[in-house]
């Protein structure tokens, strides 16, 4: 499984790179905290894997890298090959991107 660390997925963004990012949390845990991705809750990501680009790189992301990582698995038994986990999920980015966002 490819991987991306918080600060290559924040060159992507400050370099206007086309991706899109998918935030597989709850809805309660993306209002908490989010960082723009779109979210599709890990429990609907096969019902709604139209919505996730086969066409250029997505990164996938949730609060620690876990759940995005299954995510990542059951979409690539699906035949998608463009997929990155962001390690260590929205807590990494928090510790090293923007301290003052809130966690949980």
């Amino acid at each position: 499984m490819q991987e991306i660390t918080v600060q290559e997925l924040k060159d992507k963004i400050d370099n206007g790179e086309d991706f899109q990012l998918i935030d597989v949390r709850e809805d309660f845990e993306y209002e908490t905290s989010n960082i723009g991705g779109q979210l599709i809750p890990l429990g609907g990501i096969l019902i709604e894997a139209d919505k996730i680009s086969k066409d250029k790189p997505v990164v996938v992301m949730c609060r620690s890298g876990k759940r995005s990582a299954a995510a990542i698995a059951q979409l690539e038994q699906r035949g998608y090959t463009n997929l990155s986990n962001l390690q260590g999920g929205i807590l990494a980015w928090a510790a090293e991107i923007d301290p003052d966002m809130q966690v949980y």
